[in-house]
């Protein structure tokens, strides 16, 4: 699996937008988007990225949630590649497909399952791929460093959840990914949310 974030050095303020694709370009990978972003420019890194010949550039789009800077550029990027999008939401307007927590998705070659974070919105999901202990966080705030906070009791559930899973990277919403001590750093956030 290849993840590259097309929104390095964005002038526009915008979510990160990833693009998942196989690591040899196979025509069953699914070349997947995960959110849009604000950034127009995405449609021509998208165009110039190396996602397999006769395949989608962009095959499909998996919303982490429905916030406006990442779906911003839902409509345009749908026109240009002709994406089915995916998502926990079925308010928002060019969703094909409404997903449901467990649900299993192909991104690039590997498969992720979904797992609904409510907390952030309603709508927030994590992805997680086991193979390579891989999560997508979108902006659901799973690394939480400080204790007397306020959570919902669905969100320390999922919580606790993720603390049992191996997770070696995490790709969050905004930011750089984190690479080192994830699986410690969870623990400790939960900590911090039910101290």
């Amino acid at each position: 699996m290849k993840i590259v974030n097309l929104i390095q050095f964005s002038r526009v303020y915008t979510s990160n937008v990833y693009l998942v694709t196989g690591t040899w370009n196979k025509l069953d990978d699914v070349n997947t988007l995960v959110d849009v972003g604000m950034d127009e420019q995405i449609i021509n890194k998208i165009n110039n990225a190396s996602t397999g010949v006769g395949k989608h550039k962009a095959e499909q789009i998996v919303l982490t949630h429905s916030h406006f800077d990442h779906v911003g550029m839902l409509q345009k990027v749908k026109a240009e590649f002709h994406s089915k999008t995916l998502a926990f939401s079925n308010s928002l307007e060019g969703v094909d497909h409404v997903l449901i927590d467990g649900d299993i998705l192909k991104m690039g070659d590997r498969d992720f399952e979904v797992i609904h974070m409510p907390g952030h919105s309603t709508d927030s999901i994590c992805l997680y791929n086991e193979e390579d202990r891989v999560l997508f966080a979108g902006d659901s705030p799973i690394i939480i460093k400080t204790g007397g906070g306020r959570y919902i009791d669905k969100f320390v559930e999922v919580m606790t959840r993720l603390s049992q899973l191996p997770i070696d990277i995490i790709y969050f919403g905004h930011g750089n990914p984190l690479k080192e001590n994830c699986n410690e750093l969870i623990k400790q956030s939960i900590k911090n949310v039910t101290s």
